[in-house]
C-alpha cells in the first residue's frame, strides 16, 4: 500500500535562543569542510602526468613479476590491461600522491602480506566470532550512494571477561585482527572496481564506552594493516557518540592530516547518531541502535522520512484501512525525548476512537517502535509525536504495510 498522505504540522512554538557550546562549535567546525568527493577511476579523467605515472607503474610491475608472474588482488589480475586493473592500481598511485616508486613499493608489500596472510581465503574461515558478529565490527545496508557500510562498535570491551577472552595473550590478538581483516574483505567483494561504479565502503565507529588505553595496541595494529593494505577503500568516516575530549584532540592533530584525509572524515557526538546517519543512509538501512529502522534478518523496505521541530506536534495519518485489515508500522525519531501515541479513528460518526498506544514519553535512547492493530471497522491510524517540550529539531521516519483480511 502506498503512503497516502504527508505528515500533519502544528506550527513551531516560539522558543528563545541559545548560544553554542564551546564542545558543539568545535564539532561542527570538524564538519564543515568541503565534503570528500569520491574518484570516478575513469582514465580519460586523469592529467596527463597521472596517466603517465599509471602507466610506468604497470611496466614496473610487469618488469618485476614478467607477462606469467603471479600478480592479482581481490581477483583481478593486475598486470590485465583492463579497468578493474587500472582501478586497484590507481588507488595505491593515490594512496602515494602519484609517486610512482612510493606507489610500486607499498603495492609489492601488499602483494607479500595477502600471500602470507592469505587473504583471499580468510571471508570464507570459521574463526569462531559468533559473539562479536553484529555487535563489534559488521556490514549491514548500504549508504545512499550505493556504499556498502561497515559498522564499528568496540563498547563491549569495556567488561573486562570480554577484553581478556578476547585479547587475553597475542594468539587471541592475532586471530581477533585476523577477524577483523576477514570483516573488511567481506565489504570488499561487495565492490565493482569498476570505473563509474562503487569503489569504496563507509565506515562507522561508535566511540561510546570504548575503553581507549585497553584497545590501543588492537586499534594501532587494525590501522596499520587498513592504511599499508587497503588504500583508498574508504569514502567516508563517520565517528558517532563521540566524547566531548574527542573534539579537543582532533583540534589538535587536525592540523596534521591531509586535506583530502579529513574530508572524509564526520564527526558527531553523542545523542546526534540519526541526525548524522540520515544525511548519508537511509532510514530503513540505519541499525535500530543508530536511530534507524533496520532489525537483524529484516524486509527493507522503504521509509518514509520527516523531521519534528522543536515546539511542533505532527500526527501520521495512514487512512483507507478496511474493516479486518492489519496494519504493522515501525516508527523512530532521532534522539526521542517526546511524547508517543497512536489511536485509531472509525470512519463511522458515531463510532469511538480507540487509543492503540496510550501516550507515553520516549527517552533518547528508544529503538524504533513495531507494532501491529487489526482493524474492526474501517478508517484511519494516526500516529503522533508531540516534541512541544523541546527546543531541538529531529529527524524521523516510519513505514507501515496492510495485510487485509483473508475472510470473505
Amino acid at each position: 500500500m502506498e503512503n497516502p498522505h504527508s505528515p500533519i504540522s502544528i506550527p513551531e512554538a516560539s522558543r528563545k535562543p541559545y548560544k553554542k557550546s564551546f564542545v558543539t562549535t568545535l564539532m561542527e567546525a570538524a564538519s564543515l569542510r568541503s565534503p570528500f568527493k569520491e574518484d570516478t577511476y575513469f582514465t580519460s579523467h586523469l592529467k596527463a602526468s597521472e596517466k603517465k605515472a599509471l602507466q610506468e607503474l604497470k611496466d614496473k610491475l610487469m618488469a618485476s613479476y614478467g607477462p606469467d608472474g603471479e600478480c592479482t588482488m581481490w581477483g583481478i589480475p593486475l598486470l590485465a590491461e583492463d579497468e578493474k586493473a587500472d582501478v586497484v592500481l590507481l588507488k595505491f598511485l593515490r594512496a602515494r600522491d602519484f609517486r610512482v616508486l612510493d606507489s610500486f613499493r607499498m603495492l609489492e608489500k601488499c602483494l607479500a602480506w595477502r600471500k602470507e596472510f592469505k587473504a583471499d581465503s580468510v571471508g570464507e574461515e570459521d574463526l569462531g566470532f559468533k559473539e562479536l558478529e553484529g555487535v563489534v565490527a559488521y556490514m549491514h545496508g548500504y549508504d545512499r550512494e550505493g556504499h556498502p557500510v561497515c559498522y564499528n562498535a568496540y563498547g563491549v570491551f569495556k567488561d573486562k571477561d570480554m577484553y581478556e577472552r578476547i585479547f587475553g595473550d597475542e594468539e587471541k590478538l592475532n586471530k581477533f585482527l585476523r577477524w577483523r581483516i576477514q570483516v573488511l574483505e567481506r565489504g570488499i567483494s561487495l565492490l565493482h572496481f569498476k570505473p563509474g561504479g562503487i569503489n569504496s565502503i563507509i565506515q562507522v565507529t561508535d566511540l561510546k564506552d570504548m575503553p581507549k588505553r585497553e584497545l590501543r595496541v588492537a586499534s594501532n595494529q587494525i590501522l596499520s594493516l587498513f592504511q599499508d593494505n587497503y588504500p583508498e577503500m574508504v569514502a567516508r568516516k563517520i565517528f558517532i557518540n563521540v566524547p566531548w575530549y574527542f573534539s579537543v584532540l582532533y583540534s589538535m592533530f587536525g592540523p596534521f592530516l591531509t586535506q583530502r584525509t579529513k574530508s572524509k572524515f564526520v564527526i558527531s557526538r553523542e545523542g546526534h547518531a540519526a541526525e548524522t546517519l540520515y544525511k548519508f543512509i537511509r532510514p530503513e538501512d540505519v541499525p535500530v541502535q543508530y536511530g534507524g529502522l533496520s532489525r537483524p534478518n529484516d524486509l527493507q523496505k522503504p521509509a518514509s522520512e520527516f523531521t519534528v521541530k522543536g515546539g511542533e506536534k505532527v500526527n501520521i495519518q495512514i487512512e483507507g484501512i478496511e474493516a479486518g485489515a492489519t496494519i504493522t508500522w515501525d516508527l523512530v525519531v532521532g534522539g526521542w525525548d517526546l511524547e508517543y501515541s497512536a489511536e485509531f479513528v472509525p470512519n463511522k460518526e458515531d463510532s469511538y476512537t480507540i487509543a492503540v498506544e496510550k501516550p507515553r514519553k520516549l527517552s533518547p535512547t528508544e529503538e524504533a517502535i513495531r507494532n501491529s492493530y487489526t482493524s474492526k471497522e474501517s478508517g484511519k491510524l494516526v500516529l503522533s509525536v508531540d516534541n512541544t517540550s523541546s527546543r531541538r529539531k529531529k529527524v524521523a521516519a516510519y513505514r507501515y504495510t496492510v495485510r487485509k483480511s483473508t475472510l470473505e
